[in-house]
């Protein structure tokens, strides 16, 4: 018997759909007509002991058992799992053949591995598991897939380095909650002060943002816009560029603080000749934007429609495993394997009769057209978000459902698109000594663009141009060495800006390039090399784990933090709030997943690392929390445990130990 092992049961459904029929339904699983069975996970199935099982003594939290190291690790079965992993052991000891099909990344090998490990699967049995790597659950899909099975021994190391990102964050997140929880009640805190890897640098991120703003300052600062013409009395605008002797009245962007030296250039020029010192012209190309990966729909559903991370989310894994209209929505990639260019007419029809906004985008799309989104050595567990082939009526569906399907499916269409084109010329002048600057992009061909510009839909197609630039539709024809007319000067005072507070696209595209936020070069190389901060299938649990803490808090679309969240992060060590050890620790397990490096190499220096810090942290009294305040964690209402007592804060503390 061939047991097949899925991650969830609408996966196993989706498998046992393509397997010899008739079939019996079971509790709990699918037994084929040869008689193989296919079941499944709910989920994680297994979980990390919590400290009481380890030892009686650690219900009560005291800082002087921290910090709590398993000298061996255990698992306990999930209460609302039972069930289930009684039915799988009983399945695993009757199978000839183990087929492991959990979801195509980190956590989903670990998932699976971990049940066998429990039901003592070994020897022969185990080196013949094989794996099974399904991202989209339509039958066809499926079908390829069973097709190309491999080795589950393949998959050993990327298991490991779930497994040691799993025990390190338990270990980090269970005694840095425990240490500054503790030190929070000599402060007359109630609550739980949660720390994790990835979500306490998240609320770093926005504390620091939240300080930027309070602290800020704005001053004026000064551009001078030279007024030309043309010999034919063409007229247009060009920009002074400051020259190094200005740099004592700049400041560290280029702009200029001294209003009388703006006034002095301004009086300068005016009615002087301009010469044409540079002409450079330019015609440029722009792809279609690659698909989605989770991070970028997100954001951009935040954008246009507002939606959470968690609800876009949410409504992708029901168009994933209730409709099966779009591929695996957890990706990390925004390429596609070049083998789906057979299929792509089939997923272009099904759009068409899908969404009847794309229907006549679908015929202008040239099914010819290979994008750079087609590249095998860009995809490795899974591939971009694209809609599937299934052809569905939208009645069924949601708004939110129908709204992400549109940005994903327009997405797609998009890679069938030709360019956008335009020309672009910058004009540069010198007058009276100075240097100005002109440039001007035309549009060409709009390509992709067209279907970016319906007119719900006005999304920003370039990017923010920098102060001293000043960006024409147009430019009159114009050559080097050409004597022009400076008629007029315009002296422009602006005031410098605060940064934004962020929102929910803008934190999760601060999460995906947090490399942004670092200095060290090569802790910012790391990061850009990484998912960044979180991973595309924990992001939007993170934020809103932050919320429900109590850490951060809504005003209209901006995220700011709350009190408690500020009184943490000044509390904790700068190593506690920076993306940094995020950035270590990923690279590390980046290292363990190329078998360069050992699970043992990556924990014993973060224990060590973690004593120093639970040291540090007995030393420090939180200031500024909200006295007598208690924190909701899951269904129950938990307050941080007196000295002496003991407390039921199960639920946090496992959130704490992912994130």
């Amino acid at each position: 018997m061939i047991l097949y092992i899925a991650e969830k049961p609408s996966l196993g459904r989706a498998i046992a759909a393509v397997l010899p029929k008739p079939q019996h339904k079971d509790n709990g699983f699918i037994r084929l007509a040869n008689g193989d069975v296919v079941s499944w996970c709910v989920g994680h199935l297994l979980e990390q002991a919590e400290p009481e099982d380890y030892h009686p003594e650690y219900k009560r939290w005291q800082i002087a058992q921290l910090p709590i190291i398993p000298d061996k690790w255990q698992l306990k079965v999930r209460k609302s799992a039972a069930s289930q992993l009684s039915i799988l052991t009983k399945l695993i000891k009757q199978a000839d053949q183990l087929v492991h099909a959990g979801d195509p990344d980190r956590e989903g090998q670990l998932l699976v591995d971990e049940v066998l490990a429990y039901c003592g699967v070994s020897g022969h049995k185990l080196a013949a598991t094989q794996r099974l790597l399904i991202s989209d659950l339509n039958p066809p899909a499926v079908k390829r897939a069973l097709a190309q099975l491999q080795s589950n021994k393949d998959f050993v190391p990327l298991s490991t380095s779930a497994l040691a990102r799993s025990r390190a964050d338990w270990l980090y997140g269970l005694n840095m909650t425990r240490a500054y929880t503790l030190q929070g009640q000599k402060a007359g805190y109630q609550g739980v002060l949660s720390v994790g890897r990835v979500q306490t640098p998240l609320l770093g991120l926005v504390v620091r943002r939240d300080q930027d703003i309070a602290d800020f300052v704005t001053k004026p600062f000064y551009q001078v816009l030279a007024e030309v013409e043309t010999s034919d009395k063409q007229r247009f605008s060009a920009m002074w560029q400051p020259s190094e002797a200005c740099a004592s009245w700049q400041d560290e962007d280029g702009r200029v603080l001294l209003k009388a030296l703006a006034e002095k250039v301004q009086q300068k020029i005016t009615g002087q000749p301009a010469l044409v010192s540079n002409v450079e012209q330019k015609e440029r190309k722009q792809p279609a934007p690659l698909p989605y990966n989770l991070s970028a729909l997100q954001i951009d559903a935040a954008k246009r429609y507002g939606m959470t991370a968690q609800q876009v989310l949410d409504n992708c894994q029901q168009l994933y495993e209730r409709h099966k209209l779009i591929t695996y929505p957890r990706s990390d990639s925004r390429y596609l394997p070049r083998g789906q260019l057979s299929r792509a007419a089939a997923v272009t029809g099904a759009i068409a009769a899908n969404d009847s906004q794309l229907s006549a985008a679908v015929q202008q799309a040239d099914m010819a057209r290979v994008s750079k989104a087609w590249n095998d050595s860009k995809v490795e567990a899974h591939h971009a978000i694209v809609p599937t082939e299934k052809r569905q009526a939208f009645t069924g569906l949601t708004q939110a459902e129908k709204q992400l399907y549109y940005l994903i499916a327009r997405q797609y269409l998009a890679q069938f698109y030709p360019a956008y084109c335009y020309s672009e010329t910058l004009v540069e002048l010198t007058i009276a000594g100075g240097l100005f600057r002109a440039k001007a992009n035309t549009e060409l061909s709009v390509g992709w663009k067209q279907l970016y510009r319906s007119a719900s839909n006005q999304e920003a197609s370039q990017k923010s141009q920098p102060d001293n630039d000043l960006i024409l539709q147009s430019l009159p024809q114009l050559h080097k060495g050409q004597q022009l007319h400076c008629y007029g000067a315009q002296l422009l005072e602006k005031h410098t800006q605060p940064p934004q507070p962020f929102t929910d696209a803008t934190l999760l595209a601060a999460m995906t390039g947090i490399s942004r936020y670092v200095s060290d070069p090569a802790i910012k190389a790391v990061l850009r090399e990484t998912d960044g901060l979180g991973t595309e299938a924990t992001r939007a649990g993170i934020i809103e784990l932050l919320f429900k803490r109590g850490f951060l808090q809504r005003q209209g679309k901006q995220i700011r933090a709350t009190d408690t969240g500020k009184a943490l992060i000044h509390a904790l060590p700068p190593q506690a709030s920076l993306p940094d050890m995020t950035a270590r620790w990923e690279a590390e397990l980046s290292r363990i997943c190329q078998r360069e490096t050992s699970y043992q190499a990556f924990m014993q220096p973060l224990q060590t690392e973690l004593g120093l810090l639970i040291s540090q942290a007995a030393t420090v009294t939180p200031a500024g929390l909200p006295q007598g305040k208690t924190r909701r964690w899951g269904r129950k209402k938990s307050t941080r445990p007196a000295a002496g007592k003991t407390t039921n804060l199960r639920r946090g503390r496992q959130s704490v130990t992912k994130a």
